[in-house]
């Protein structure tokens, strides 16, 4: 008995691990991608659009011939006007912005900015009756925004075309995790990640399409510089695929709290990692000390919002320990 529990956790584990190497190990990817000094693919438009494709085709092709994954039954087309294309379009948007970010600004920067994501969340959620205010999540968000001014005003090579690309990338973020929860809430539909890519890529592949058309197409056709290597983009839409379903499983052998400490340990690997693997990046002692502001408030949020579903959970009956957590989406704004 005891070696079955102890092989059991070994196993938790090493799903936790994979999670945190497969999140991490994208941001790196995209980045090295983009890099006009590496892969030399700097279109994060036609690069998102790629993602979007190929994970339609794959979800797609598990879902409808080799039948290993199943899609849950019940939409309707009120639900995917109301709610799926919105969320597509707020998810295109993310990865859009997220990975445009990255020809401005450093990884580690970016993953500092993104800490600012509860407390967009949280205003948006408030402004859609999704939240109530009160002063101690007004004080947790204070916490937050104070820690990511301080990391910011530390950082050495600041290119504010870069912040704002990634500050819209979080906006659009939080706007697509409150679309999830008025369909989860008030829709009372709870799909898995797998269904979600099922039916948000092709959405976000059109909404994606459609700019890429006016804004990257005609520099690609241009320029000529620039480097397509179908294996390598092939490969780096996978690891987003893997990536989202590393996030489903972990959910099904853990629980929330730990998906959520285990987000808080991959971005600090983020940042500390790419202090070794980027030129560009260069943490000083304000960066590091702001980031970690940031981080303990929203360490706070997380514990708050899982104390809130457990009380919620138990109060309608339901003992599971497992939430819906949005597919990743391998980008700095990965979940």
């Amino acid at each position: 008995m005891a070696d079955r529990i102890k092989k059991e956790e070994l196993i938790t584990y090493a799903y936790i691990l994979l999670y945190i190497a497969l999140s991490a190990g994208q941001i790196f990817f995209n980045k090295w991608v983009l890099s006009s000094k590496e892969i030399n693919f700097p279109y994060p438009l036609g690069l998102t659009l790629y993602h979007m494709v190929f994970s339609s085709v794959l979800c797609f092709a598990l879902t409808k011939f080799s039948k290993i994954l199943k899609v849950e039954e019940g939409m309707t087309s009120e639900i995917y006007v109301t709610s799926v294309i919105p969320i597509g379009a707020t998810f295109a948007i993310t990865l859009w912005l997220g990975n445009t970010a990255y020809l401005y600004i450093s990884v580690s920067f970016a993953q500092m900015l993104k800490a600012v994501m509860p407390v967009a969340v949280f205003i948006l959620g408030v402004a859609a009756g999704l939240e109530v205010m009160s002063y101690r999540m007004l004080l947790v968000m204070s916490v937050i925004s104070f820690g990511v001014l301080v990391a910011s005003y530390g950082e050495i090579d600041i290119n504010w075309m870069g912040v704002i690309y990634q500050m819209g990338g979080v906006v659009a973020e939080a706007l697509r995790l409150i679309f999830m929860e008025i369909l989860v809430k008030r829709k009372g539909r709870k799909l898995n990640p797998i269904s979600i890519m099922y039916y948000v890529s092709p959405c976000s592949a059109l909404c994606l399409f459609i700019p890429w058309i006016f804004l990257e197409m005609p520099k690609m056709d241009a320029q000529k510089s620039w480097s397509f290597q179908p294996f390598m983009l092939t490969l780096n839409s996978f690891c987003t695929f893997a990536l989202n379903v590393s996030v489903f499983v972990v959910i099904s052998h853990t629980s929330a709290l730990t998906i959520r400490v285990a987000g808080v340990v991959k971005d600090w690997v983020v940042v500390l990692l790419s202090a070794l693997l980027f030129a560009d990046t260069k943490l000083t002692l304000i960066n590091i000390c702001g980031y970690a502001i940031a981080i303990a408030g929203v360490a706070s949020y997380n514990n708050s919002k899982l104390k809130k579903e457990a009380t919620r959970s138990s109060s309608d009956g339901n003992h599971r320990d497992e939430e819906y957590i949005p597919v990743a989406s391998g980008t700095p704004s990965d979940k």
